[in-house]
């Protein structure tokens, strides 16, 4: 489907439009560098490049788009779900693909996939990566890793959904660990203080000022009523809703979303403006209270943000430009190289060994 057909007016949507967007979308439940020369190789070894498959995958570029423009025409929440892994696959273990690894059968130990925090991500995400990978696969067997793949898969799709275009680096290699126990203290939760956001988002290498642009990924995707069902009804334990929630906004979600009994699929979305397109639309909604989740709200009622939050929702380009630079940042983390930290499936939901 062309972004085109995706658009949808700048003015905020009608309540009847709304609750219909609504019911639609119901889901199936080294900094320092060392004085002896000897080091530099294996310094340059580990960094990241764009030209990483130039000569072993030259046309892989290609190919993932290939893959990533008829899924999107298919099937557009693709385009949400294949950003939404790879944020928690580098928040969890790094950029290294461990979030695409099944469960072993039998086994005691879950996967990351298979963590409580991770059970709403979408299959659309996962059918993406798979299908990228097995052309992939045909064309350059052995050679292109999953963290890779979905790496230049999130580009794609936040370019379809009317984003920028920018250069993704290669050459992480896949991570052997993939522990759901190590999911939930990694991940941002929907509850979460601006300063737990913080101090989760430093321990990854990440700025305030990245906190607040990659959560400008919330101009595209949905969230089940769990998430902020809390905001609409007992407000960090007063009871009431969150005072910080447009009145209009509130009494629509709480039609769809009663506090008991309600169905657990209904989902909302993140951007009640233009929910399908990925613009700036998002920082906007937070001044005029229309956040959806209590963590994207507080970043415009943090003065350590405030002035950040303003400047985006001013200005398209500069958010583009920053959130291009941040998914650099955050794709960066946690890189494994080499075949003692890594190795490269062929399969993208099984280990190697």
């Amino acid at each position: 489907m062309p972004v085109s057909s995706l658009s949808s007016s700048s003015s905020p949507l009608s309540p009847l439009c709304f609750l219909t967007l609504l019911l639609i979308f119901i889901t199936p439940s080294e900094c320092a560098a060392t004085p002896a020369p000897k080091k530099a190789p294996a310094r340059r070894h580990r960094l990241l490049s764009v030209d990483y498959y130039t000569k072993t995958c030259p046309h892989l570029e290609q190919l993932v788009s290939s893959i990533t423009t008829q899924q999107f025409r298919d099937a557009p929440v693709s385009a949400p779900a294949t950003l939404r892994l790879f944020f928690h696959d580098c928040f969890v273990e790094g950029c290294d693909g461990s979030i695409l690894i099944s469960t072993k059968p039998g086994s005691k130990v879950a996967a990351e996939k298979d963590a409580a925090d991770n059970k709403g991500l979408r299959p659309e995400g996962f059918e993406s990566i798979k299908k990228a990978k097995a052309l992939v696969e045909s064309k350059c067997p052995g050679v292109v890793s999953c963290a890779d793949i979905l790496a230049i898969a999130a580009r794609d799709f936040v370019h379809l959904a009317g984003g920028p275009y920018y250069q993704v680096k290669k050459g992480r290699w896949d991570g052997k660990i993939s522990m759901a126990a190590r999911v939930g203290s990694n991940l941002p939760q929907a509850n979460s203080t601006v300063d737990q956001l913080l101090k989760l988002f430093n321990s990854k290498g990440l700025s305030s000022d990245d906190l607040v642009v990659l959560s400008g990924a919330h101009t595209i995707g949905f969230a089940h009523c769990e998430h902020f069902t809390n905001r609409l009804y007992d407000y960090r334990g007063t009871k009431k809703p969150d005072p910080a929630i447009d009145g209009r906004l509130l009494k629509e979600l709480k039609m769809s979303c009663p506090r008991y009994g309600g169905n657990t699929d209904i989902v909302a979305p993140f951007d009640v403006t233009t929910p399908f397109v990925f613009d700036h639309a998002y920082y906007g909604n937070l001044e005029s209270k229309l956040g959806l989740l209590a963590t994207d709200q507080a970043l415009v009622s943090d003065a350590r943000m405030k002035t950040m939050v303003q400047s985006l929702a001013k200005d398209k380009q500069k958010f583009f430009q920053a959130f291009a630079a941040a998914m650099e940042k955050m794709g960066s983390i946690g890189v494994k190289r080499g075949r003692r930290h890594g190795e490269r499936r062929t399969d993208c939901s099984v280990h190697q060994s």
